[in-house]
């Protein structure tokens, strides 16, 4: 009985060994495929993390390494409440948006669609770098369905990798035959691009300013006289 006894604490210190030489094996690959930066005490808790599968560790790290970004809602600056859109009319939707992270937003960022009714052929709308604590405006061009009714669709931010990130934002479309949408965004944009006054309209010149000038040239005229006075003897 006693030599079984040693040679199951042999066995057991034996596969113990070995296990330790394996996960010291893993801890150096890890190490070797993503960075020697990263020190042994490091890699081992990412490996323990996940049962010491390579792969999976490999992932955790790097997901853990990667920016995170943020994105909030401030407001939707078209299609508001009570408003409405004529049937199979093309329209503007714009969102006011926040990037309220740390981290700016990279290049190759995108808007997408990602549920409801898509009213617009584009399924991702590329969207410009944005600073941490900058507001911008998200805008697509859609068309509203043919049939009246009441119609949503979910966007949402992702990253150049496929990563969501940020509030879901929404189109909540109210479709009306006399809807007045259209017209109300052709009258901003006439009157975001402003009026010049017509050269034909002839220039109108105050009165009151002649009036005053001419005021002002006798009361000198009459001061000159004065000033010529001889003067009154002692």
């Amino acid at each position: 009985m006693e030599v079984d006894n040693d040679i199951d604490q042999t066995l057991l210190q034996q596969f113990s060994c070995m296990g330790t030489t394996d996960k010291d094996d893993l801890v150096r690959q890890l190490q070797k495929l993503v960075g020697h930066h990263l020190n042994s005490s490091t890699a081992a808790f990412f490996l323990d993390m996940n049962n010491w599968n390579l792969q999976a560790a490999i992932c955790s790290y790097f997901d853990c390494q990667a920016p995170t970004f943020s994105m909030v809602l401030v407001k939707d600056v078209t299609i508001g409440e009570g408003e409405s859109v004529p049937p199979d009319t093309q329209f503007t939707k714009t969102w006011r948006v926040q990037n309220n992270g740390d981290e700016e937003w990279p290049h190759g960022c995108c808007l997408q669609f990602t549920g409801g009714v898509q009213l617009c052929e584009a399924e991702r709308v590329p969207v410009q770098p944005v600073q941490a604590g900058a507001i911008t405006d998200l805008s697509v061009e859609m068309r509203s369905p043919p049939t009246p009714g009441i119609y949503q669709s979910k966007w949402r931010m992702v990253t150049p990798t496929g990563s969501y990130f940020g509030d879901i934002i929404w189109v909540i479309l109210t479709v009306a035959e006399g809807g007045t949408l259209a017209l109300t965004q052709q009258l901003s944009h006439l009157s975001d691009l402003g009026a010049n006054p017509s050269p034909h309209v002839p220039h109108m010149l105050n009165p009151f300013t002649r009036l005053a000038s001419s005021h002002n040239v006798f009361e000198d005229q009459v001061d000159g006289a004065m000033d010529l006075r001889p003067n009154e003897p002692e």
